[in-house]
């Protein structure tokens, strides 16, 4: 009994002299496809809701409750005025507009679906992105694209707001 008592102790102690510290990621991801049969982009982003929620809060003073039974259509307005404020894209230099279309919760992330209509070519695509950065947390935006069957990708941080796919 005495050795089950030090066992645990020395475990205890092991454990207390170990890192304890979960570190949560703080990762969003969007998907840019051009769809050149269509003429237009189309875009997915991957936000975790808690971080939403928690952004939505501090920059309009609101409550909000995405992913949760009371989420209301305001919510989801709030959410795009957000997105709007925080994530731009020039096609060919030019600033477009995005378009909502739908959003879905799978796990704990928001997938929200937007499009942009009548873009005839891209040749350049530039993506500024500054989602979430203004919590305060190392929040990394990561833009996958697929323009003309080619992949490409950007890490969009607080020291990289934005970039160029070409």
């Amino acid at each position: 009994m005495k050795k089950i008592k030090i066992f645990a102790l020395l475990a205890l102690f092991f454990l207390s002299l170990s890192s304890f510290n979960f570190h949560k990621f703080y990762v969003s991801i969007y998907q840019i496809n051009y769809a050149s049969e269509k003429k237009m982009i189309q875009i997915t982003s991957r936000i975790f809701i808690d971080d939403m929620n928690k952004a939505l809060e501090d920059k309009y003073s609101k409550k909000t409750h995405l992913g949760e039974e009371n989420e209301s259509i305001e919510d989801v307005a709030l959410m795009n005025k957000y997105l709007v404020e925080n994530f731009s894209i020039k096609v060919n230099g030019e600033n477009k507009t995005y378009h909502f279309l739908s959003k879905e919760i799978e796990n704990n992330v928001i997938i929200g679906y937007y499009s942009i209509k009548n873009i005839p070519k891209i040749n350049s695509l530039e993506v500024q992105n500054t989602v979430l950065l203004d919590q305060g947390f190392d929040q990394q935006n990561i833009i996958q694209s697929k323009l003309y069957g080619e992949k490409n990708s950007l890490l969009l941080t607080n020291s990289t707001i934005k970039g160029v796919l070409k």
